[in-house]
């Protein structure tokens, strides 16, 4: 069969050699990842969230996933470690003139950019296709590129002014070691977050549930004797003075030493005339019954 006619054949059709292994195109596997959910393969819509490792999910996705676990969904390894509505973070998105979506008919007569990103940089306005590297912040959402957070140097926000540190920028869609090194901050901002959760518990323990050996070893003692006998109130100073265990006395001995410590403006001798008689207790405030004035009513009736 074959080499008949004066055909001469090549090497590679006689010879079977090593399969090439297939290369992903690079253009399909950016388009990929920055226009397609991470979860669903769906076409990326708002609201569009990001989880610590950076990658891009639609909202209603998400969702969709944390109601039903159980679920037969494709790319669920994806979102192994999304736990809650928490684990995620909706993108401040700055929109691309140039992108014109679903409205454009395409019918073959123009060229289609596939390149063309959805988004841009606020800043540069470089486009949000794969070619550079983007980042958005766990603060406020918004999203740069990197070289206009290395050419504006800032702790604010460059959009919504924000003040932010560098330890919440995160890598959208970065490399294996940029992911890897992403992880490992998730595990440990985790662990923070449960011990002080624990700290916070076992303190609301103790303030609930306080030991009656305190209550009786730190009973109150209150010394009021040279307050109680500028005020006359000598009675007083006989019930303070021992100390009590229950919480009723307690409650009686605070609000005795509270009276007990009032003392009157009039009494003090360090304060000037002047500023005493600025009180109504003063004697200059006080009238005579010839000073006082009969009560009138407005609309006087006599009959």
């Amino acid at each position: 069969m074959g080499c008949d006619g004066g055909t001469i054949p090549k090497r590679h059709e006689l010879v079977k050699g090593p399969k090439k292994v297939e290369k992903v195109d690079k253009n399909a596997e950016l388009a990929a990842k920055w226009k397609y959910c991470a979860l669903s393969q769906e076409k990326l819509r708002r609201p569009i969230v990001s989880c610590d490792m950076g990658r891009l999910y639609n909202k209603d996705a998400i969702i969709e996933y944390l109601l039903d676990k159980t679920a037969e969904r494709p790319n669920t390894e994806a979102v192994t470690h999304i736990r809650g509505i928490k684990d995620i973070k909706e993108l401040n998105l700055t929109d691309n003139p140039e992108w014109e979506g679903e409205r454009r008919t395409t019918k073959g007569d123009r060229y289609e950019d596939i390149h063309c990103g959805m988004f841009i940089c606020p800043v540069v306005g470089l486009e949000m296709n794969g070619k550079h590297r983007f980042c958005y912040l766990q603060t406020c959402g918004c999203v740069f590129s990197d070289r206009a957070l290395k050419e504006v140097k800032t702790e604010i926000c460059h959009k919504c002014g924000d003040a932010f540190k560098y330890e919440d920028l995160i890598v959208l869609n970065g490399t294996k070691e940029e992911v890897e090194k992403l992880r490992e901050k998730m595990g440990e901002r985790r662990t923070k977050a449960k011990t002080k959760k624990s700290k916070k518990s076992k303190a609301a323990e103790v303030v609930s549930t306080p030991s009656e050996s305190k209550d009786d070893t730190h009973s109150p003692q209150v010394d009021v004797t040279g307050s109680s006998l500028q005020n006359g109130d000598e009675s007083s100073q006989s019930d303070v003075a021992g100390p009590s265990g229950s919480s009723s006395s307690s409650k009686g001995a605070k609000s005795l030493t509270s009276a007990a410590t009032k003392r009157s403006v009039q009494e003090m001798t360090e304060k000037s005339e002047v500023f005493k008689s600025l009180f109504t207790t003063h004697s200059s405030a006080k009238r005579t019954k010839a000073q006082t004035s009969n009560w009138v009513t407005h609309t006087p009736y006599h009959f």
